[in-house]
């Protein structure tokens, strides 16, 4: 589950971003200036940062060229300036995204979700295996087992188990895995994402242990 810090002085706003990301699954930390941001950002493992720019004490700007410094994780700009000047320098000074007020949720957690859905991929790096619990992944052959149990995986099975992996108990929507694992649009096609996750389910479920929690008028988690 990804932990995002909001950095935001403006209350209706930061409760915005804040309700729709605890309803999405995720863990949140909450910042009303730039100095209190840069102490959470330092007392906690932060997945990705969510930053006004108008903020008081240190403002986005400052703070973002501060932890460039020495740190690589995602940070979207949520920002009233909608001039390319300003989007291109802070692009630029080490931004992945930015998105302007007023702004759309389901935009906003899009964005997210693929910033998260990137770094992932970085932070896979060079390493070989995924392990979790009794399962194993070898990331060059694509060979997982479960209990030292080779078990086979259709492609897409395999690009579900590799998101759920690398974000365990995270709540996933139907929409989610379907456009992470897709790469396209999601059309309200449930049946396509019920088959894959129940083949999956199956095929992991050794010795009555079930990973794949289904958490109902939501969607699925890892656990």
């Amino acid at each position: 589950m990804a932990t995002i810090l909001i950095m935001e002085d403006d209350s209706a706003i930061h409760s915005l971003m804040k309700d729709a990301l605890d309803l999405h699954g995720f863990t949140t930390l909450s910042a009303y200036s730039g100095t209190e941001g840069k102490l959470l950002f330092s007392q906690n493992q932060v997945d990705l940062v969510l930053l006004d720019l108008m903020l008081p004490g240190m403002n986005g700007e400052e703070f973002l060229q501060e932890i460039r410094q020495n740190s690589t994780i995602p940070v979207i700009v949520v920002s009233a300036k909608n001039d390319q000047q300003s989007k291109l320098k802070l692009l630029t000074n080490g931004a992945d995204d930015y998105i302007i007020k007023p702004f759309d949720v389901k935009e906003l957690l899009a964005r997210i979700d693929i910033q998260l859905r990137h770094a992932s991929k970085a932070s896979i790096g060079n390493r070989k295996e995924i392990h979790y619990q009794n399962i194993s992944v070898n990331l060059d052959t694509r060979e997982v087992k479960v209990n030292d149990q080779i078990i086979h995986l259709t492609g897409r099975e395999y690009a579900i188990l590799l998101l759920f992996l690398d974000h365990p108990q995270k709540v996933f929507s139907r929409a989610n895995i379907y456009e992470s694992v897709w790469n396209e649009a999601f059309f309200g096609n449930d049946k396509t994402i019920n088959m894959h996750i129940s083949n999956l389910r199956n095929k992991l479920n050794v010795k009555d242990t079930n990973y794949i929690k289904t958490i109902w008028g939501i969607g699925f988690k890892f656990d």
